[in-house]
C-alpha cells in the first residue's frame, strides 16, 4: 500500500522536465545518505546544477576522497549555463526579496534564479527557500 502512493508521487514528479538541487542535498548524496529525489533525478538525467552549488561543494570538501567524489559527481551532471541576464536577474531577485524582508545570500539567490530560469522542480531541505516561495512561485520535489 505504501508503494502505491509513492508511485503516484514519482510519476507526477517525473513529468517535470528538469530538477535543480541545492548544496545541502547534494552533500547528503556525496556522503552516501539517500535522497530519493536526487537518486531519481540522476537516474533519469533530469538534474541540473547551478554553478555556485559546484563552488560550494568544492569549498566544503575537506578530505581528498570527498574532493574526488564531488569531482566525479559534478562531471557527470549537467550545469546551468548562466549569462549576464541571469546575474542581473539574481540582483533584481535579491533586491526585491530584501524589500519584502527576505534576505538571501548571493548563492541562494543564484540557485533560486536557476530554478526560475529553467522552470525546474527544486530539491532542497533549506528552510530559507520556503520563505522565498511565499513571494516567488517555486515547485518543490
Amino acid at each position: 500500500r505504501s508503494g502505491e502512493g509513492r508511485s503516484i508521487w514519482i510519476s507526477t514528479w517525473m513529468s517535470f522536465v528538469v530538477v535543480v538541487a541545492d548544496t545541502s542535498v547534494i552533500i547528503d548524496h556525496v556522503h552516501g545518505r539517500r535522497v530519493d529525489a536526487i537518486d531519481l533525478a540522476l537516474v533519469n538525467d533530469l538534474l541540473i546544477l547551478p554553478p555556485l552549488v559546484i563552488t560550494e561543494l568544492v569549498t566544503g570538501a575537506a578530505r581528498e576522497e570527498e574532493k574526488r567524489a564531488i569531482a566525479e559527481l559534478v562531471s557527470s551532471i549537467r550545469r546551468h549555463e548562466t549569462d549576464l541576464r541571469h546575474w542581473i536577474a539574481v540582483g533584481d531577485l535579491r533586491r526585491d526579496l530584501g524589500r519584502r524582508g527576505v534576505n538571501l545570500t548571493i548563492p541562494d539567490a543564484h540557485i533560486v534564479q536557476c530554478v526560475i530560469d529553467l522552470d525546474a522542480t527544486f530539491i532542497t531541505r533549506d528552510k530559507v527557500f520556503q520563505l522565498v516561495a511565499k513571494h516567488v512561485p517555486l515547485r518543490f520535489a
